[in-house]
């Protein structure tokens, strides 16, 4: 059983910032990739950044230079500072992990329940 829990959202001015936090728990083996989804309503679900296990970083181009993506090895974390918000961020945020479970030959995606980022202009 592995579970991933977000918290950090919220209801934020343009121009703030949040910071959203993703911890994966259970029968985790290894961790290969853990990032941040989002979807916003009437909108398929995008990729807003990931960072894998030596250290690389990817973003979405629309959030490169206010969005910094970080990660605790030792305590399957993955953080998201988000600063300059803008409007057209606001959407529910989901975490995901690439990990091996225990007992399974083969990574696989996992889920968060998603946490609501609301930016107000």
């Amino acid at each position: 059983q592995v579970q991933l829990v977000e918290s950090g959202g919220g209801l934020v001015q343009a121009g703030g910032s949040l910071r959203l936090f993703c911890k994966a728990s259970g029968s985790i083996v290894s961790i290969a990739a853990m990032g941040w989804y989002r979807q916003a309503p009437g909108k398929q679900r995008e990729l807003v950044a990931a960072v894998f296990s030596g250290g690389r970083a990817n973003y979405a181009d629309s959030v490169k230079g206010r969005f910094t993506i970080s990660r605790d090895n030792a305590k399957n974390t993955v953080y998201l500072q988000m600063d300059s918000l803008k409007s057209e961020d606001t959407a529910v945020y989901y975490c995901y992990a690439n990990l091996v479970r225990r007992g399974t030959p083969r990574s696989d995606d996992y889920w968060g329940q998603g946490t609501q980022v609301t930016v107000s202009s």
